[in-house]
């Protein structure tokens, strides 16, 4: 009980004190003054960085839980909160340059529940010894690159919302607390930057991981290859961002053409695992 405490509850009410005073901040109507050169940050950003690295530590330890015979649990719950771990983790290293404040406020609530569905559903029993030699590199690889697409995703969002409110303005009084707070956001082409660059990453950690369960299927599952749904939505999701990068570089994608073939990829990866685990363990009651 005193480790679920420490893992689970102590992260979790670390999380929403953070996102409450992020959401108190972006309530304020008075303009946060930038730093010459940079970009503002509200008053609930020093308490964030300090309080949010803690909560991350634990969220992190709490993916090993819980450890059985040499062994630990994975399944669907598991993916979803290492996938928000490892987004946090980009956010807090992003977010030390650049203020991403109204993103937080999007994140946080999602880590807060998926951080605690792994004490509802831990997912099957994977034991060290019986693991062919590549599954954790693997496993690894691919966990990395849903946190990443996923924080991708996210920041895709962030961007329509507030390429909408750009295109819709209304006096300050009208504007409601989030509206406020995403117009303190860094310009459209700093966030345009940083969702490529979090797409460029995430495709590389893809790509290595449908290629090692591809080529080397003896050595990830320790049987031969076999062409599976999460082998097709993954190639599948993988074409999405491959495409969007190339589209980038030859012919200056951007807006809205951006968004939607990110969040389209994402949507198609969601299924290549976390759907399927989600029908086996939860509907179907298997693991």
């Amino acid at each position: 009980m005193t480790i679920v405490l420490i893992l689970f509850a102590l992260p979790a009410a670390l999380y929403g004190a953070i996102w409450l005073g992020a959401w108190r901040a972006a309530s304020s109507a008075a303009p946060v003054p930038a730093a010459p050169g940079g970009v503002g940050h509200s008053p609930a950003e020093p308490a964030a960085r300090w309080l949010l690295p803690v909560a991350v530590v634990l969220h992190g330890a709490s993916l090993a839980w819980p450890l059985d015979r040499g062994g630990f649990h994975f399944g669907f719950a598991k993916v979803l909160s290492a996938t928000l771990w490892v987004g946090l983790v980009l956010l807090w290293f992003e977010g030390r340059r650049t203020s991403l404040e109204a993103l937080r406020l999007v994140v946080l609530p999602l880590a807060f529940v998926m951080l605690l569905m792994p004490l509802v559903w831990p997912g099957r029993l994977f034991e060290a010894a019986q693991q062919a030699p590549l599954f954790v590199p693997h496993l690894l690889a691919g966990t990395l690159a849903y946190g990443v697409l996923l924080l991708a995703a996210l920041h895709a969002l962030l961007m329509l919302w507030v390429q909408r409110d750009l295109q819709r303005p209304v006096l300050e009084a009208e504007r409601g607390a989030m509206a406020r707070w995403l117009g303190r956001m860094p310009p459209l082409m700093v966030l345009e930057r940083l969702l490529f660059r979090f797409i460029g990453l995430g495709f590389v950690l893809l790509l290595a991981t449908t290629i090692s369960g591809m080529m080397f299927s003896e050595e990830v599952f320790g049987r031969p290859f076999r062409l599976e749904h999460k082998t097709v939505f993954s190639v599948v999701s993988l074409a999405f961002f491959g495409v969007l990068l190339a589209g980038r570089a030859v012919r200056g994608w951007r807006g809205r053409i951006a968004t939607r073939f990110t969040l389209g990829g994402f949507a198609v990866l969601l299924l290549a695992y976390v759907g399927t685990r989600f029908v086996f363990e939860v509907m179907l009651g298997r693991y």
